[in-house]
This record gives C-alpha cells, structure tokens and sequence, in this order.
C-alpha cells in the first residue's frame, strides 16, 4: 500500500467482527447477478496528487471500455482516509460498489469479512488466467490456501535512495549493499547538521514495512503458520531493535525523525540534509521538490549479507493495489470483464506509468517505460526479493499494535534513553498481549 492508513487499521480492528458476523458469505465463485448487466460502479483508490487528477486520468480509460464492452461505468475517487470506512459500511449494509480498489495489505481482513468474490481458477481463467501476475503479488490479494479476494492492480517495493554529491563528499563510491556497510557509510556521512538515513518514527505503516523486512532477513515472520502473534521470539526482537539502533547505537538518523510521520525524510533528502531514504517510487517527489533525475541514485535495499534473493535475504514488503469484486454485484460478468480491461496490457501499462507504480502483469513489466533505473529496481525486487506482509485476518492490528511500539522506541532513542533487548521485548510483549485480547 502506497499511502499512510495507520488511522485506517485501526477501525478495521474493531469493524471485522461485526462486518464478518453480517455479512455471512460463502466461498462459491458464482456470486452475483446480472440484473445490471449495463452499468457498474466503481470505487478507485486515490493514486495520484489529487481526487480530480485521478479523475482525468480514469475517465478516458472508462469510456474506452464502455465503448468496447457497452457497459458504464461510475467512477468514484475515494481518498485513502475515506476508503476502509467506506468499505466496511458497504460490506455490512451489502450495498457497495461492483468493482473496488483496496490496498493489498488489506486483503486478508477483508477476506475474512466474505464480501469479496474468491480468485478462483475459473474467475482467473475469465481475466486471462493467474498466471499473467507476479507471484509476489497475488500473494499479496489474501490468505495462503485460500482463493485470493482479489487482483493485483498496481504494484509497488521499496528502494534504497542515495544522494550523489553527498556520498562522493564523504569518498563513498558506490551505495551499501548490506546493513553492516550502510551503518559504516553513515557514520562518515553524520556530522555537521548532515545525516545519513531518513526515517518516519511516527508513521506506523512504515514501521511495520521497515520491521517487517528486517525480520524476514532475521529467520521471522512476526506470526506462525497457525496466525497467530510471535512479536516476543528472538528474531523479531532483533529486527525492532536494528532498525531503532540506527538512531538509538549508530546515531545515523536524526532524533527528529521520531517524529515524521507526513514524508518528511523526502523533503530533507530533497534539501540535502539527509543521504538516504528508504522508499517506494519517489522519483516523481524528488523532482516536485526541485531535484535532477542526476541528483540521487537508486540501488536494492541492504540485507544482511550476501545479495537480495528469497528467504532471509528479501529486502522489500510487497506494496500495492489490489482489485477486488463485491460477491453482491448486480453485473458479475461485467465486473470481470471490467478487471480484464484494468489488467490488460495496454491499461497497465497506461496507468502504471502514470501513477509511477509498477505493473503487477509480468508483459507488462517488459515495456520500455518501466527500465528507468528507480523503476527496475523496484521492478527486480518485486520479482525476486519482495514478501507480502502477514496475510492474516489481524494484520491491520498488528500494523497499530507493533507499529505503534517501534514508534515509542523511536521516541526513547531520541530522548536519549536506553534501547536494550529487554526494553524492545518489553515494548513487543505489550503489543502481543494487545493482539490477543
């Protein structure tokens, strides 16, 4: 998911229960109708600067499936605040949109709600067949074993993002590859108001993005194979605490970005005051902000040793948009012929580029316009070296509940209070208990 829903976690925590208890749902492929068979609607997901930017951008794209299909299409730009809420109350009342976009860090929860149509082979089948995907990413549309509750649409992973000039002041000659010389590149960098790693201590999505990366390359996936909480074991520990070391031992972030929840790491990088950022696609903020594409480099993001790859060596979360259907649809077949035109070559081409995104549709991938160098990064860890966050019913709660304990860790780094293994395991086991009752 590309934008900060921490406030959006939150409510589907205390939602689910009642969501899954009304709205009842099966697992059959056959849900819906076409009663509607000439109309849709649909609830996008705001991926550009703003509601109407996204508005002039889809609107084209509609009508050319209307004149190809027959069928309208209602389109509704829905800002990330809005979107769960909206959502969950369609799911209840059972009177939603046809089609949806939902972040694909959202996929299990709403699963389990059972308002969405399941992945079938046989829907998959209908949209030109699962396999046209990254793996990666419909791993990323719901729970393993289960049908995916939905398709992915626009893909994202995150990047190592250096500062040319501040790295050659230092006599740095090319980025960190793994976590140990990324710490020893920092230290040359910090000093004299100039700081080596951006963070965003009180963002509690990207805590979790951070954490969770880390944790992988530590052996862990922060739950069992069963879903249910391991924030105590030794690996998750050690995850926490390596990435709050880099503010609280290694002192290469500065105490400020305890506090930065609203992309100000970017704005420093963009000012010079800080080398590195880790991000997803920030090409585009990185030129608004009045830097040259020659300004900054692009590389993997570090591990622990070694090259990026799968297993312990993944160093990125799966991020992006999922498409989904309302099992209650009045135009099943035409909602999947509308999915089919969304993750068509031509449209995911069109679209990811537009959005600055990556297509999730592996011919996609292959067009020109994705070999940028940001992009191919992103491009070969989606394919190679990214995970999907947890795919469990309580995900978002653990986005809030570990998401929120690294941020108070954060807070004791910079006011200069110890971060030890028993104060992170401490921290962890709070959240653990929070998830458990």
């Amino acid at each position: 998911m590309r934008r900060t829903r921490a406030a959006a976690a939150v409510t589907i925590v205390s939602a689910l229960a009642a969501v899954t208890a009304g709205c009842g749902g099966g697992s059959s492929s056959d849900s819906g109708s076409n009663e509607s068979p000439k109309t849709l609607t649909y609830w996008a997901s705001n991926q550009g600067p703003s509601v109407e930017a996204d508005k002039k951008i889809l609107t084209p794209e509609l009508k050319k499936f209307e004149e190809q299909t027959g069928i309208k299409v209602k389109l509704e730009v829905i800002p990330w605040s809005d979107l769960l809420n909206r959502i969950l109350a369609a799911t209840t009342s059972g009177q939603g949109p046809d089609v949806l976009n939902i972040g694909n860090t959202w996929s299990a929860s709403l699963q389990a709600t059972g308002a969405l149509l399941p992945w079938d082979q046989k829907n998959f089948d209908a949209i030109g067949g699962r396999d046209r995907f990254v793996d990666s990413a419909v791993a990323a549309s719901g729970a393993e074993g289960q049908d995916p509750a939905a398709v992915p649409l626009y893909s994202l992973a995150y990047a190592l993002y250096y500062n040319k000039q501040m790295f050659s002041d230092a006599g740095i000659s090319k980025p960190p590859a793994t976590w140990d010389e990324l710490v020893a590149d920092g230290k040359k960098i910090s000093k004299d108001d100039k700081w080596a790693l951006g963070a965003e201590g009180g963002n509690l999505s990207n805590n979790i993005h951070q954490v969770f990366v880390l944790g992988k390359q530590h052996g862990v996936d922060f739950f069992d194979k069963s879903g249910k909480p391991t924030f105590t074991s030794d690996g998750a520990v050690a995850a926490v605490k390596q990435y709050v070391d880099f503010m609280a031992k290694d002192k290469i972030i500065a105490p400020g970005n305890a506090e930065y929840a609203q992309n100000q790491s970017l704005t420093d990088f963009a000012k010079g005051k800080t080398a590195m950022v880790l991000w997803q696609a920030a090409a585009s903020t990185f030129a608004s902000q009045g830097m040259k594409p020659e300004d900054w480099g692009v590389a993997p993001v570090p591990v622990q040793s070694g090259a990026p790859g799968a297993d312990q060596s993944i160093n990125s979360m799966v991020a992006g948009i999922n498409m989904a259907v309302f099992k209650n649809t009045k135009n099943i077949d035409g909602a999947k012929k509308f999915v089919k035109f969304m993750t068509s070559d031509e449209e995911q081409k069109l679209l990811n580029k537009t959005f600055g995104s990556i297509p999730p549709v592996k011919s996609a991938q292959a067009d020109a316009a994705f070999s940028a160098p940001d992009l191919k990064v992103l491009r070969d860890t989606l394919a190679t070296s990214a995970a999907p966050l947890p795919q469990v019913p309580t995900e978002s709660q653990f986005e809030t509940t570990v998401g929120t304990a690294v941020k108070e860790l954060w807070a004791d780094a910079a006011a200069g209070r110890p971060v030890t293994t028993e104060s992170v395991k401490e921290r962890l086991n709070k959240a653990q208990q929070q998830m458990q009752q």
